[in-house]
C-alpha cells in the first residue's frame, strides 16, 4: 500500500467535501457523503451551481479511482470521516481503531481458513470501516450485510462500500429489530455500549433486564447469535467489564446455553482515551450439532500494536493455538 496515494486521495475528498460544505450549507460529514457519491459516479450533481460544478469537474480530472487499491481507498475515507468526527463525544460515534480492525480481519481469516465462500453481517456497522477492513483482508468470496440506525452513518457506509467496490447490502433501521435476512456464517461488530432506551423492543429478548433499561451490548450479542448459522462464529469488540456488570449473571447463563466461548483478547489500554472505555475482542461460536467448546480458549492480553516484537510473539502463539485447537 502506498501512503502517498492515501494522503493524495484524502486531500482530494476533503477538498471536494469542503467545497460542497461551503456552497450547499451542509455539515462536513453530509458533504463527505456527497463527495464520495460524486467520485463514484464520476460526475457532478445536475443541480450544482456553476462555480461548484467547475470545481467538481477539476477535482474529478485529478482523481482516477482505478489507480487505488481497496485499502488505500478505505484508509483515505477513514481519515476524512475521522476529521468529520473529531468533535464526537459519544463512543458509538467513534471509528474502530485501524490496528484493531486489521487484527480482527486477521483473526477472521484464521477462523475461516478452510472456507471459500463467506456470508457476514455487522449489525452496528457505522460508516462500515470495520466491515470493509475485514472484507479487504479475506480471499473468500464474501457476501456482506450491514445495519445502522443513524442516517448519516449508513449513507457514509454505502458511499464507502461503493468507492471500495465491496458488495454490501445495508439496512437503515434499529439493529435490534427484525431483519429480512438469512442467518450468516459470521457476525462482526464493535458493539455500542450502554443502555437501550426501547424497553418494549428489549422485552422480546432473553437478555432483557429484569428491571430498568437493558444493556444494548448484551442485546446485540443475542441479536448476533439469532442471525448466525448453527456452528457459525461471532467476533465482537466488547467492554472489559462485560462479565463483571450487574447484568452479567444473566449474560453468562445465556452464553452457556447458546454459544461456545472461543477466545477473549484484551486490547491495549493505550488505544482508549479512558480506561473505562477499554475493550476486548470476544470470539464466540454458535452451538450446533457437531460443535464443542475448545479444550483451551484463546486468551491473551495484547501488547501495544506499535511494539512489533511483542506483537510477533503474540501472533506466533495465536497461530499455534489455531493449529492445535481449530481444525
Amino acid at each position: 500500500m502506498d501512503q502517498n496515494n492515501v494522503e493524495f486521495l484524502y486531500e482530494k475528498i476533503d477538498e471536494l467535501a469542503s467545497t460542497i460544505e461551503h456552497h450547499n450549507d451542509k455539515t462536513y460529514l453530509e458533504a463527505v457523503v456527497d463527495a464520495m457519491d460524486i467520485l463514484f459516479h464520476q460526475q457532478p450533481f445536475e443541480d450544482s451551481e456553476e462555480l461548484l460544478h467547475q470545481n467538481v469537474e477539476k477535482l474529478l480530472s485529478e482523481v482516477d479511482l482505478a489507480q487505488y487499491k481497496k485499502e488505500e481507498t478505505r484508509k483515505a475515507i477513514q481519515l476524512v470521516i475521522l476529521k468529520g468526527m473529531k468533535d464526537a463525544t459519544q463512543q458509538q460515534h467513534l471509528i474502530t481503531p485501524d490496528a484493531v480492525a486489521m487484527f480482527m480481519g486477521y483473526l477472521t481469516s484464521k477462523l475461516f481458513e478452510n472456507q471459500e465462500e463467506l456470508t457476514m453481517f455487522d449489525p452496528a456497522c457505522g460508516s462500515a470501516n470495520l466491515l470493509t477492513s475485514v472484507m479487504n483482508q479475506l480471499s473468500h468470496n464474501v457476501k456482506a450485510y450491514g445495519s445502522d440506525v443513524d442516517e448519516t452513518l449508513i449513507r457514509l457506509a454505502l458511499a464507502n462500500a461503493n468507492l471500495q467496490k465491496n458488495e454490501i447490502e445495508f439496512f437503515h433501521q434499529d439493529s435490534l429489530g427484525a431483519f429480512l435476512m438469512e442467518p450468516v456464517d459470521f457476525v462482526v461488530a464493535d458493539l455500542p455500549v450502554g443502555y437501550y432506551p426501547d424497553d418494549l423492543q428489549a422485552s422480546q429478548y432473553e437478555l432483557a433486564a429484569e428491571e430498568g433499561h437493558s444493556y444494548s451490548h448484551h442485546l446485540f450479542i443475542e441479536q448476533g447469535l439469532t442471525y448466525t448459522k448453527a456452528g457459525g462464529y461471532l467476533m465482537f469488540m466488547v467492554p472489559n467489564f462485560l462479565f463483571d456488570s450487574d447484568q452479567s449473571k444473566q449474560l453468562n447463563a445465556y452464553l452457556r446455553e447458546h454459544a461456545h466461548i472461543v477466545g477473549m483478547l484484551q486490547l491495549p489500554k493505550s488505544l482508549f482515551k479512558q480506561e473505562k472505555h477499554a475493550k476486548s475482542i470476544l470470539i464466540l461460536q454458535k452451538k450446533g450439532e457437531n460443535t464443542k467448546t475448545p479444550q483451551q480458549a484463546l486468551l491473551a492480553t495484547l501488547p501495544s500494536f506499535k511494539n512489533h516484537n511483542a506483537m510477533a510473539d503474540v501472533l506466533a502463539q495465536i497461530n499455534q493455538w489455531f493449529d492445535q485447537h481449530h481444525k
